[in-house]
This record gives C-alpha cells, sequence and structure tokens, in this order.
C-alpha cells in the first residue's frame, strides 16, 4: 500500500453564505463520507484547518499573521489516504464532498514510505 496526502483547497468560507440546510446537509455527507472509508481502512488521518496561521518568509525575518490565499481560495484541510496506486486514490477522491462548495482536492504521494 501507498500513502497519499490530499489538500483540501476551497473558497475562503468568510466570503461566501450558505443556506442553514445546505450546511447540514454538507456536514452530514462528510460524515458519511469519512465514516464509508474509514471503514474500509483507507483513511490514515486528516483535519479541517482553522483560518489562523502564520506565514514566514524571508530567510526567517519576516513573519505575518495570515495564512496563504490564492485570490479567495485557501487550503482547507487535509487527508491521509492509503490505497494500492494513484488511480485508487482518484477515485476514492471522485466521491468526496468537498465538489459540493467549489472546492477541489490535490492528491499527492507521500515520498520515504515505510
Amino acid at each position: 500500500m501507498k500513502k497519499f496526502i490530499v489538500l483540501f483547497r476551497e473558497p475562503d468560507g468568510r466570503t461566501i453564505q450558505h443556506p442553514n440546510d445546505d450546511i447540514k446537509a454538507h456536514q452530514e455527507n462528510w460524515k458519511n463520507w469519512f465514516s464509508t472509508w474509514g471503514q474500509k481502512g483507507k483513511l490514515e488521518g486528516g483535519s479541517g484547518l482553522t483560518l489562523e496561521g502564520r506565514m514566514i518568509k524571508d530567510n526567517g525575518n519576516t513573519v505575518t499573521n495570515e495564512i496563504y490565499k490564492n485570490h479567495h481560495e485557501i487550503v482547507g484541510g487535509y487527508l491521509l489516504l492509503k490505497c494500492t496506486d494513484f488511480d485508487e486514490a482518484v477515485e476514492i477522491m471522485k466521491t468526496c464532498p468537498i465538489y459540493e462548495f467549489d472546492g477541489y482536492a490535490e492528491i499527492r504521494e507521500l515520498q520515504n514510505q515505510d
């Protein structure tokens, strides 16, 4: 088995309002999705990220209280997957609720796996 990290990129939630019913349905979809893939042994860990962060630049000489944004897009979380190959990781991620609110996923294989 190989290990992959999935970076969840999504619109900054502070800039977009969704109806409460849509948010509740989205949260339930995430819960079900995690349950399904967790029971199949494909999830190794992961977490959503807060909107607080620090940017460190210029050889450590500049520290700012912000997170990296590309326009209104942020990295909202990450997930660790255990899969046989990229194709399996892609198939799993095709079923992810991240796309419901215009997010997307980037999959990268981890180096130096045991």
